[in-house]
């Protein structure tokens, strides 16, 4: 499953998306030569030796039974001056689940600068007469990742400022930023169509298409209250569902969920008393109209209200623009992205660097950006990585240690270093390491898929050193794997031999 399920959407609340959030739901730059060089020379010049693992990492490896053939390992210094320290099977081309968030994210970086922001404008097509808009209200997605239900209340609360309380035509959306080929089966990758995880990009991404449904017992202790964020605009959910006895466990099935019909959701089980309150995230099942339906929602829950249509279309060239809402920060944005390990958010990125480098809104679009980047600012013989959707949402993507540690050499040298570790989980501190051992400080991205997982980015070592690690293990116990990461970590931070 992937990691990224493990943050429970609590990045749609108000405090903690605010606040680095996101606990599930998943102009080129050429190397200077001083800079170039050094990387070059420290990973790939020449097939890199094997070497004998360290002694602690054999034998985590051989406590979880996961065969040395199943891992991929390589530590350098980060200047990329001397010969790398560990290299083991690193030439192999292999799966790195979510670890590949680090190619995209630091080639955005890289490409558009920490200061990017996307842009969403507001149109209108008619005049304002005593609090009505007497026309349609137009609002164009361009790719931000962080339309999140306050940020969208935001923006509708600019629309009355202007005075307009009523809309008398339509609310329209306009979508076509993106091509319509980035909608993919939600049910494709893992046959789990509501988990936010496998929610697809959209030019005009609301709250991640994913509604929090929570569920809050009744002092009586028969039933419990149901609400939802966003409200959703003619959508009718059952205002209670009754408690039940019995352990908590899988809470979810036993509420025997029905979203068959999107607009009229039901709940034919009970909650089990014994949960309490409970939330969750659900994928709407009915995407493409999510935006829509969460502008209604929201307006009409603001006090205002449309006398037309919610529907997708076009903005003429005759409407007049009202105002543009920005988006954070992308140097925040991949916070939000590599600390939690987003993957629609991520998506959402790769596919602006389609946009903005190859003027194409398409997945073909980013890999061809991505590619011309890294032959141009990553260089060296390692084959560039075989990505599908940017966010290692995939069991196609493909990378080598070796690879992946050159490239995070070349951006330890590079402007935007600050940013992209910044945007790394700290181990044992914060993001998917929380949980982990804090032993020593590191900043690392972490990847998860059935049969993968991963580990990637910068430990300090002795002497104040810094060092890069990349560790990867394909196989069906891969799981397993993560003490004998752990065991790497502490192998490099120790300087031990």
């Amino acid at each position: 499953m992937p990691e990224c399920c493990l943050s429970r959407l609590s990045f749609l609340r108000p405090s903690s998306r605010l606040q680095a959030a996101l606990l599930a739901i998943c102009a080129l730059v050429a190397a200077p030569a001083a800079i170039a060089q050094p990387a070059a020379s420290a990973a790939t010049a020449a097939p890199l030796p094997s070497t004998a693992l360290p002694p602690s990492v054999e034998a985590a490896l051989a406590r979880a039974k996961v065969p040395r053939d199943a891992v991929t390992f390589f530590v350098a210094d980060a200047e990329g001056r001397q010969p790398p320290r560990l290299a083991w099977r690193a030439q192999e081309l292999v799966n790195p689940a979510s670890v590949m968030k680090l190619v995209t994210t630091y080639a955005a970086l890289d490409l558009l600068g920490p200061a990017y922001t996307w842009s969403t404008p507001v149109y209108a097509d008619g005049a304002v007469v005593d609090g009505t808009l007497q026309g349609n209200l137009y609002l164009r997605g361009q790719g931000d990742p962080t339309m999140v239900v306050e940020r969208l209340w935001l923006l509708l609360r600019r629309v009355q400022a202007l005075g307009i309380r009523r809309i008398a035509g339509d609310v329209v959306v306009d979508r076509s930023a993106f091509d319509a080929g980035v909608e993919s089966d939600p049910a494709a990758f893992d046959g789990e169509p509501l988990r936010p995880y496998n929610a697809s990009p959209d030019a005009f991404l609301v709250n991640f298409r994913s509604v929090t449904l929570d569920f809050t017992p009744e002092a009586g202790g028969r039933f419990a209250v149901v609400s939802a964020e966003p409200p959703l605009a003619g959508v009718s959910f059952p205002t209670r569902v009754p408690l039940g006895a019995g352990e908590c466990g899988d809470w979810r099935t036993a509420l025997q969920a029905d979203f068959a019909d999107p607009t009229q959701p039901r709940f034919a089980g009970a909650l089990p008393a014994a949960c309490g309150a409970r939330s969750w995230p659900v994928a709407w099942p009915d995407p493409q109209r999510f935006g829509l339906r969460a502008i209604g929602g929201l307006w009409q829950q603001m006090g205002g209200q449309i006398d037309g249509q919610l529907r997708l279309g076009a903005v003429p060239t005759t409407a007049r623009l009202l105002f543009e809402a920005a988006s954070p920060p992308l140097g925040q944005v991949v916070r939000d992205i590599n600390k939690y390990s987003n993957n629609v958010m991520t998506q959402q990125l790769f596919l602006t660097l389609g946009l903005t480098q190859r003027q194409r809104g398409s997945f073909d679009a980013a890999r061809a950006a991505v590619r011309q980047w890294w032959t141009t600012r990553v260089g060296g013989s390692e084959p560039a990585p075989v990505m599908v959707n940017g966010a290692g949402l995939s069991r196609e993507d493909r990378l080598t240690a070796a690879g992946l540690a050159r490239m995070l050499q070349v951006a330890w040298r590079s402007p935007v270093m600050p940013e992209l570790i910044a945007s790394l989980p700290v181990m044992g501190v914060d993001g998917t390491l929380r949980h982990r051992p804090a032993t020593t400080s590191a900043h690392l991205k972490t990847g998860s898929l059935r049969d993968v997982a991963a580990i990637a980015g910068y430990v300090d070592g002795a002497g104040g050193r810094r060092w890069v690690v990349v560790g990867i293990a394909n196989d069906p116990v891969a799981g397993a794997a993560r003490p004998a990461f752990d065991a790497l970590v502490e192998w490099v931070a120790r300087g031990t031999p």
